[in-house]
């Protein structure tokens, strides 16, 4: 969602502060809250016609699973990131010496993925919730530097929330805005333009743009807090104050979310953009 991509800039980005376990957020994201943006993933992979042929470059790949997505299409795949909890994580999905056509790098930089032998990437794809933070000129800086390994006319995929009417979770989101003032690095709404914003700045030329549905669902309140905590959006609100401040007003925030069996639901609409390497 820091976002990172790739500081994990779409929403998982950057280091973790003191206050929270690395590795347990990693596990947090990679088994409860990932797969919330499966939609997402599925829905770009078969507009761009993902498969045989294509070279993927993920940049703040996190622990995968849209790098998975795409190598079980038959796509050669690389992933960067630069925590390696996440990594390790990503590893045991990809398994770099199985069949599938996967290298994961550890590094800061787009650059850090080079590989002489290779022939440029046709797919880059950030899929960090642009906007969430207000950090998106780390992004663009990010795209830019991931532009020379590209191909030209490649398509780059930026991903970020929909318009805060349509996504139940931007209300429980505020708390973290709330609990963080006047630290920088709160979560903020969604702007219409921050897409194109964004891949403009990095050089690129918007060719395209969706909106997939992407409902948050949990088995409780508990994975539920300890999903969204794993996104990266509530670091400045954890550092503001604590974990347990944090979980608390969360849990109330998510209240009108839970159904009668216990369960979390909350429907939201996640945008995404094509661009193009000019």
């Amino acid at each position: 969602m820091t976002p990172t991509l790739v500081r994990e800039h779409l929403a998982h980005a950057g280091s973790a502060p003191p206050r929270v376990n690395p590795r347990k957020r990693a596990r947090d994201w990679s088994e409860i809250q990932e797969r919330m943006l499966l939609p997402l993933h599925e829905t770009v992979h078969e507009r761009l016609e993902v498969g045989p042929g294509t070279r993927l470059l993920g940049l703040a790949c996190g622990s995968g699973l849209a790098l998975l997505l795409a190598a079980a299409k038959g796509a050669a795949v690389t992933g960067v990131d630069s925590r390696p909890e996440h990594l390790a994580l990503a590893r045991e999905r990809l398994d770099p010496d199985g069949p599938l056509d996967a290298r994961l790098v550890q590094g800061d930089s787009p650059a850090d993925a080079a590989d002489d032998d290779s022939s440029p990437y046709t797919l880059v794809t950030a899929y960090e919730t642009v906007g969430a933070l207000d950090d998106s000129g780390d992004l663009g800086d990010t795209l830019a530097a991931a532009l020379p390994l590209a191909a030209r006319g490649a398509a780059v995929v930026l991903a970020g929330w929909g318009p805060p009417e349509r996504c139940a979770t931007s209300t429980v989101l505020r708390v973290a805005a709330k609990l963080a003032e006047p630290l920088r690095g709160a979560w903020r709404p969604a702007r219409r333009d921050d897409l194109e914003e964004v891949a403009r700045g990095a050089g690129l030329r918007p060719d395209g743009s969706g909106r997939v549905a992407c409902p948050f669902g949990y088995a409780d309140t508990d994975s539920a807090v300890r999903g969204l905590v794993s996104t990266g959006l509530f670091d400045a609100a954890i550092a503001a104050t604590d974990r347990k401040q944090v979980g608390k007003e969360l849990t109330e925030s998510l209240h009108p979310y839970r159904r009668p069996d216990g369960t979390v639901w909350m429907p939201n609409v996640f945008r995404y953009l094509i661009a193009r390497v000019p």
